[in-house]
């Protein structure tokens, strides 16, 4: 503990205090011991009756105004610059859609007249589209909807969880309910008599859970179809421009093998990261909206001023009354207006509500209904149309400008690609942490910025795909036709989430969450139609997309849970583990034991089967839980949970380590130090060998499983026990180091001694000193890590069809993804797989 340089003392009416510092002249004053809420609780603690503060904190708070509001918020000049790297990130998709939108809404289905009826329908359909469902629904309600600050259909779902406590993955327990990401904000409220029904509902039927969380996948897959769709056809409709220059038969020629060279190119950079050339996004998006903005106000002076009587309402109805079906097959075109609203949520972990908020209406918004009037209002004066393509984008931007707007469109696309490749492989990591698709291979490429990452194997299936829709299409009708449909189905599953996030999370009227899902729902489910009714001209690719990946994450997903319910099933007991010793001779041998299993109780069978077939195991052994919990991140200090298995003189621990759906893993070597620190500062804490003050303790004798404590790293808890090598100077503390051994125990090569620092206060006692002894000794002998092999069957006379699921498709994919300690980084030297068949 750092030196205290003041002391209040209170009682209930006056405060004595006392300091040492000469040039702070303070004097006895009135205070409320309710006051003490205004200081941060970091700074302060009590012992007898006394409250102790670092009071030089405190005044620095107190000039900075903390203590009027500990929430500190953030500067203008920060959320202006978070609003300005958000261009680049969350818009870049959004921003290229006028290339396109026009040219697939006037694809087959509908013609431009002289009247002008169609174009202007068309202007006013995509006015209060973007009107509705970007700026209304996402920027004003959806976004208000974050989980700890992350957004996205997975961010929804978790929100859910926590409060009806309908989570899909099996180990979870209620001292994660304690985390304080976990708490809900609003605790006080009751439900109303809706909500509660509602909420009783949920919980007692299986079959409503499994279907919101077959919600959430297709939502889930609909983003990774977006991923393929998306970069395909922005990058096709940028390049499209190419055929201003050329004859109509000649210039698919070329614009395809162009698109596929910028689509390798943009998937083989990758492994870079975003954060190398991330500080050109913004610029590039800025530039790109400047400049269909300017042409767009260009073109409305130019060609037709009285363009925005095109805004009305009336028009829209003026159009669906002349055109018809043609004119509501055409809906699946002005769709495309709204590409990339999505992101606006699922991005919000790397902003805020107010940089989002400000970007969009104050820059986004105005620059693209400039650009969408403009070209409407060049194409109401252009009625003579002698190719199908020059209702394009680039017809009405000034001839003399088109090959650098060329340039910058195929920037802009690139950038817009990017940010959903990024957010496709956000959506699979947040898949695969809930136990929802096969393990794979994660590389963070930025350490600044957590959601910065990199999946290989993901990353060249994307490219494949988007290389076969680009070659097999080779036309933006087809491709906006598949990207519409997946855009309008991820919005439709926002929809339905947000309608019970109002009811069980807001505690809001049920006719709120009614009123919203009939109003926005019946936008979507317009556009829904529209997309749907093109189903063999290109929308079926999302669905067939969608249905592969949901068959590979339903396919997982219910091995996983076999596989668990196996576990939990045959786990042996903890009397079990205490009678080994006199029936077969079990003999501890020098080192630490790092048993891997999914189990948060119980002894896993896997063990059960090693120490029958070789009875021995190390003199101190871990059992080793990673975990994820349905919250995007937990904090460092809660993220170990410790606690004994059987009598402490056994030296059997078990460590839960608990990771967020967003969180990074650790793969270093600080993950194995911090691993030891906390089993030892479990060990310090402990009074008199009985089980310290944890999660979930009952009190029951030999119930030693629910005993488990919250346990900091020694980086996060600086006065708590510290590991460190011979060498390395410490603070004058005590330390324990290991005891002496024999010469005949040393190995050959030379090992650093490691010790561990113990804060002097408070004293631990005897049993508590020898048991970190024994640990030390057991660190320093080394590490073993005993991993479980798992080989899945289904049992005899099960169905065709669980045997055709388990044997063949889950081994298929357990086969080829990588293993769950994939993340830690386990030595192969100290490694030992155990390896089991079980009947699920």
């Amino acid at each position: 503990m750092s030196p205290i340089n003041h002391l209040f003392c209170f009682d209930d009416t006056s405060s004595t205090v006392i300091s040492p510092l000469s040039h702070i002249k303070l004097t006895t004053f009135k205070i409320r011991p309710i006051c003490l809420l205004i200081f941060n609780e970091s700074l302060v603690f009590q012992d007898k009756g006394c409250i102790f503060i670092d009071l030089k904190q405190v005044i620095m708070d107190l000039e900075t105004g903390y203590h009027q509001n500990h929430q500190k918020k953030q500067s203008w000049r920060a959320i202006l610059a978070l609003a300005y790297q958000s261009l680049g990130v969350v818009y870049g998709d959004l921003s290229t859609s006028p290339l396109y939108v026009f040219k697939s809404t006037f694809a087959e289905d509908i013609e431009h007249s002289e009247t002008n009826e169609e174009i202007f329908g068309a202007l006013s359909f995509i006015f209060w589209t973007l009107t509705l469902v970007p700026l209304l629904k996402y920027v004003f309600i959806v976004l208000k909807a974050d989980d700890n600050g992350e957004g996205g259909t997975f961010a929804l779902y978790s929100l859910i969880c926590r409060h009806v406590r309908v989570s899909s993955l099996p180990n979870c327990q209620l001292a994660d309910e304690e985390l304080s990401s976990y708490k809900k904000e609003i605790p006080n409220l009751a439900l109303n008599s809706f909500g509660s029904r509602l909420k009783s509902t949920l919980e007692k039927h299986r079959v409503l859970q499994r279907f919101l969380l077959v919600l959430a996948l297709v939502g889930a897959c609909m983003v990774i179809g977006d991923g393929v769709l998306t970069p395909a056809l922005s990058v096709f409709s940028a390049v499209s421009g190419v055929e201003l220059a050329m004859a109509k038969e000649h210039h698919k020629y070329v614009e395809v093998p162009i698109a596929c060279i910028i689509l390798i190119a943009l998937f083989a950079l990758q492994h870079y990261g975003t954060h190398r050339v991330g500080h050109l996004f913004a610029p590039v998006v800025i530039l790109w909206l400047v400049c269909i903005s300017s042409i767009g106000l260009y073109n409305i002076i130019h060609w037709n001023p009285q363009i925005y009587k095109a805004l009305s309402p009336v028009h829209m109805y003026t159009f669906l009354k002349k055109t018809q079906t043609r004119g509501w097959k055409s809906l699946g075109g002005i769709l495309l207006c709204i590409t990339g609203s999505e992101a606006m949520f699922a991005d919000l972990g790397h902003f805020s509500q107010l940089s989002i908020q400000i970007a969009f209406t104050s820059f986004v918004y105005p620059s693209l209904i400039l650009a969408y009037m403009g070209q409407a209002a060049y194409l109401s004066q252009h009625h003579v149309i002698e190719n199908d393509y020059q209702i394009g984008f680039y017809i009405s931007v000034p001839k003399n400008l088109r090959v650098p707007v060329l340039l910058i469109a195929v920037l802009a696309a690139v950038v817009g690609s990017q940010a959903i490749i990024t957010g496709t492989f956000s959506i699979i990591k947040q898949c695969s942490s809930l136990g929802c698709f096969p393990k794979v291979k994660i590389v963070h490429t930025s350490s600044k910025f957590h959601g910065q990452i990199y999946i290989p194997e993901i990353n060249w299936i994307l490219m494949m795909l988007c290389l076969a829709v680009t070659i097999g299409f080779r036309d933006t009708k087809r491709m906006g036709n598949a990207s519409g449909l997946a855009v309008i189905t991820v919005m439709l599953v926002t929809t339905c989430l947000m309608s019970l996030v109002i009811v069980l999370c807001w505690h809001q009227s049920v006719f709120l969450a009614i009123g919203f899902v009939v109003f926005f729902g019946m936008i979507e489910a317009l556009y829904f139609s529209a997309s749907l009714i093109k189903f063999l001209e290109g929308a079926w690719v999302p669905i067939a997309l969608s249905l592969f990946f949901m068959l590979v994450m339903y396919v997982w997903h219910y091995g996983t849970l076999k596989k668990y319910e196996f576990d939990v099933q045959n786990k042996v007991s903890v009397d079990w583990l205490l009678s080994l010793g006199p029936t077969l001779g079990i003999v501890r041998v020098r080192g630490i034991g790092l048993v891997h299993t999914e189990l948060v109780s119980g002894i896993p069978a896997i063990f059960s089967h090693f120490v029958t077939n070789l009875p021995a195991f190390h003199q101190v052994l871990i059992f080793l839980c990673v975990k994820s919990v349905p919250v995007p991140h937990v904090r460092q200090e809660e993220r170990f949970l410790v606690g004994h298995i059987g009598p402490r003189e056994h030296r059997v621990y078990r460590c839960i380590v608990r990771y967020g759906y967003r969180d990074v893993h650790k793969d270093d070597v600080e993950f194995e130090k911090d691993l030891v620190c906390s089993v030892a500062e479990f060990i310090r804490r402990q009074k008199d060998g009985t089980t310290p003050d944890g999660l979930g303790a009952n009190g029951e004798q030999c119930n030693y499983d629910e005993a488990m404590t919250v346990v900091g790293t020694q980086s996060t808890h600086p006065e708590g026990v510290q590991l460190r090598m011979d060498g390395q100077d410490g603070p004058e503390v005590e330390e324990i180091r290991a005891s002496p051994v024999n010469n005949n125990q040393h190995v050959n090569q030379a090992k650093k001694r490691v010790r561990f620092v113990v804060p002097e206060s408070p004293k631990i006692d005897d049993d508590s000193q020898a048991e970190l002894r024994d640990l030390m000794e057991a660190r320093e002998a080394g590490v073993a890590y005993i991993l479980g092999h798992a080989y899945v069957k289904a049992k005899q006379g099960s169905s065709l069809v669980k045997k055709i699921v388990i044997n063949l498709g889950y081994e298929f994919l357990r086969r080829n993804s990588r293993p769950a300690t994939e993340s830690l980084t386990v030595p192969h030297a100290s490694t030992l797989e155990v390896g089991m068949v079980y009947h699920v």
